[in-house]
């Protein structure tokens, strides 16, 4: 109604008012397209798989040294082992589901947040464990450099705007710093090797 009168329609985003023949038209933001899975179903698998695989080899090797079947490994008390280890396990299911499932939601944002801070808790951790080469930097430390390049990078280009650079640098730092950095850590010799394939009976075996 016009003259004084105010009439009010409402329709789907919009609100339209109309008081003395004069509209004003009010627009809520639109809503965003949902995302679908970016990674092809066999790329989906084979990651999935690999990280299952790992994690599983993890939690067996864990259970196994709780239970005492694994050699001594007194330097796990280290402070800089015993962080690499509590960040770093749980990140390879964490980063998992980041990677595999729906992208741009709320809740894909806040775990991916979540998993690049594990991440890089656990790579500043790495520069301190240094038991594997005499004190030294090892071949192992290239993933540590890794993720310190990897992180600022995934960061920068999601706030740019570079949705396609974003999810490149997630992938291969997925696969890289996750998924053969971990597979790296049951070669023989290594705390989590000796956790799962350790024979108890030795005494005193080497670390890193």
């Amino acid at each position: 109604m016009l003259g004084g009168q105010a009439a009010c329609l409402k329709g789907v985003g919009t609100t339209i008012n109309i008081k003395d023949q004069t509209v004003t038209e009010f627009a809520t933001r639109p809503r965003l397209p949902a995302q679908d899975f970016d990674l092809p179903t066999w790329l989906r698998i084979a990651a999935a798989s690999a990280a299952t695989a790992l994690f599983a080899l993890c939690t067996y090797a864990f259970i196994r040294w709780m239970l005492g079947f694994a050699p001594a490994t007194p330097w796990v008390r280290d402070i800089a082992l015993a962080t690499h280890l509590v960040t770093v396990i749980p990140a390879i299911p964490l980063g998992t589901y980041v990677i595999l499932s729906r992208k741009g939601g709320a809740r894909h944002k806040l775990l991916g947040k979540v998993w690049l801070t594990l991440m890089f808790v656990t790579a500043i951790a790495t520069i301190f464990i240094r038991n594997f080469n005499d004190g030294q930097l090892s071949w192992i430390h290239l993933f540590t450099l890794l993720t310190f390049v990897a992180v600022p990078q995934a960061i920068i280009s999601a706030r740019q705007g570079r949705i396609e650079a974003h999810k490149k640098h997630l992938r291969n730092f997925f696969i890289g710093a996750l998924v053969v950095a971990g597979l790296t850590a049951f070669t023989p010799g290594r705390t989590m090797w000796q956790w799962a394939f350790g024979d108890p009976a030795i005494a005193n075996p080497s670390h890193s």
